[in-house]
């Protein structure tokens, strides 16, 4: 099977469930959203829900990602930094426990977190402090690119990291030297509203394959989702418009492709695009069609949103693995 290289920040997510949307006015933090926060805001977010259950998880939209392919059995290796605390090594745990090479780089900053509020509608809104992460640069990277790149397929973006024009430059650039796919998640609409000219330059030049839900995909084209899906089908080899409870649609070489759901009781849509992803990507790297990618992206979204965070349990991993193969 080809092999896929992630990179993207790595974060520890706080996970909070809130019942009132008012909270987020409140915390100023527009619904949806991903807000990039400094220590003191993030610590001051932090005091403001401190009577609020939570949970921890290893997250960062790419390494939610290659976590997932990582636990279907793809060899997987993924790059980021971490600081030299508990969630740093927490974060290494998670996914070497899922059979990728991470590469970390290691840094005297705390690791990164992301306080993630899940509204009663499952939607979730991050306000995210990225620590150690910010200091991943276009510089570590051309370091590592002669080690790492060349023995990978694919090279995976989160969208988060567009914020940080000279290492997205570096690394797509690496990626083409050595001949990998490049694949980019758009991530955040309000992360594509203030990056759209240098995305639209990057997705025309360097990127193979485009995931955008549709409201990032508006952000992206300013058109709906089919509309922009044809947009977007222009400038890659293959587009993916997710479109929330009605499925998702792929264009390759002309052809649009209807992804439908699985039924399910959401509770908590996050890492629903990034599992999505994952099932694709896995597909996609073994060659399957590509509704059969969508299909095994799909198939992994939700049952995402049934848990919690971006994590599903061992055994739920066991079930989806026969179910896909």
């Amino acid at each position: 099977m080809k092999k896929i290289l992630g990179i993207g920040n790595a974060l520890v997510d706080i996970l909070i469930r809130i019942d009132d949307e008012k909270l987020l006015e409140q915390l100023n933090l527009p619904k949806g959203s991903m807000q990039l926060v400094n220590k003191e805001r993030s610590d001051e977010i932090l005091m403001a829900l401190k009577e609020m259950p939570y949970s921890l998880a290893a997250g960062g939209s790419a390494a939610n990602t290659i976590h997932g392919l990582g636990m279907l059995g793809a060899p997987t290796g993924y790059i980021g930094v971490i600081g030299r605390d508990e969630f740093g090594k927490s974060f290494e745990k998670d996914m070497r426990d899922a059979g990728i090479a991470p590469t970390l780089i290691q840094s005297e900053t705390e690791t990164g977190r992301a306080i993630t509020l899940i509204t009663p509608d499952s939607e979730r809104t991050f306000a995210t402090y990225l620590g150690a992460a910010i200091e991943l640069s276009a510089s570590s990277i051309q370091h590592l690119a002669s080690s790492i790149f060349s023995g990978y397929n694919y090279l995976h973006i989160e969208g988060y990291l567009v914020q940080n024009h000279d290492l997205i430059r570096a690394a797509v650039e690496l990626a083409r030297k050595n001949g990998l796919l490049v694949s980019l998640d758009l991530a955040s609409y309000n992360v594509v509203e203030t990056n759209l000219a240098f995305l639209e330059e990057i997705v025309k030049k360097h990127v193979d394959i485009l995931f955008a839900n549709e409201e990032e995909a508006k952000a992206f084209t300013g058109y709906e989702p089919e509309e922009a899906l044809h947009h977007m089908g222009q400038f890659c080899e293959v587009a993916v418009v997710k479109t929330g409870s009605k499925g998702s649609m792929v264009k390759s070489q002309g052809v649009v492709s209807e992804i439908g759901i699985i039924p399910v009781n959401p509770i908590d849509t996050t890492g629903a695009g990034d599992l999505y992803a994952a099932g694709f990507l896995y597909g996609h790297a073994l060659g399957w069609p590509l509704v059969k990618c969508g299909e095994t992206g799909a198939l992994l979204a939700g049952h995402i949103i049934e848990e919690i965070g971006a994590k599903m349990r061992v055994q739920t991993w066991e079930v989806l693995k026969e179910r896909i193969l």
